[in-house]
């Protein structure tokens, strides 16, 4: 895992931000503008690389296989309360944060972790497993739909109660504390369908939420209008849920 540190002294609101893929090397030590924003508005920031992450060996990548929601999301958890016991983080007072794959773990942590969690952040997040294998004009193939997703993810029929286990749209009762959910509506990796059910589920189950929608967006952001809207906005939310973005920003440090 990685860890960005904002100045000053612990333990601090903390930000535990999730990467894509997920079968892919999430971090690295190069600088990393998203951490940078989020340490210099005062935020720790936890950037785990769960099982199921490329570039630490095949063992590591082959236990994620068929464990979304599951040890993937443990290993997550276990990164969060680990950089807590080293007196860093205000476990009263984490967010966990993603996209795409990430902001499956996002709304997935807030499901399975709710005294952990205390906000989330999802953009362009997986909401239901299941869907992804039924939406025709996703731009994922029917090669990798029958075949890699079956094994990196699961059999959409022998593995259909594991798949409704680990569903955040299945499971949208369960999430009670704020979120902010962020779509676009050309994502064809991840379709608009996905976040437009969350969403629905969550109001009728009056969860707290702040909806972004961009029309214009894909899977992630190519309009800088766009990007800029979204980091206020995230920062507007993470300022007003968990206490931080008073103040002039702060230079961060690594």
């Amino acid at each position: 895992m990685y860890v960005t540190k904002p100045h000053g002294k612990g333990p601090w609101l903390t930000v535990v931000l999730v990467h894509g893929g997920p079968n892919l090397r999430g971090w690295s030590r190069e600088w990393d503008a998203e951490s940078q924003f989020l340490a210099s508005r005062g935020y720790l920031v936890v950037k785990p690389e769960f099982r199921g992450s490329a570039g630490y060996g095949a063992n590591l990548e082959g236990a994620g296989f068929r464990q979304w929601g599951l040890s993937m999301q443990d290993d997550i958890a276990d990164a969060t309360t680990w950089a807590a016991s080293r007196g860093w983080s205000d476990a009263r007072r984490t967010c966990i944060m993603g996209g795409s794959y990430g902001g499956y773990a996002a709304l997935m942590g807030l499901v399975r972790y709710p005294d952990l969690y205390r906000r989330g952040v999802a953009l362009a997040a997986v909401a239901d497993i299941g869907m992804m294998y039924e939406t025709w004009w996703s731009d994922q193939s029917d090669d990798w739909k029958g075949f890699g997703m079956t094994v990196t993810i699961g059999d959409r029929d022998k593995d259909a109660a594991q798949f409704a286990a680990t569903s955040p749209l299945k499971q949208a009762a369960r999430i009670k504390q704020p979120l902010l959910l962020a779509h676009g509506a050309l994502d064809r990796r991840v379709p608009i369908e996905q976040a437009q059910a969350m969403r629905a589920a969550l109001e009728a189950n009056h969860a707290p939420l702040t909806w972004l929608y961009y029309p214009e967006e894909g899977h992630g952001f190519y309009f800088q209008k766009d990007r800029f809207d979204y980091y206020r906005k995230v920062e507007a939310f993470l300022g007003a849920n968990i206490g931080a973005g008073a103040g002039a920003p702060t230079a961060a440090a690594n």
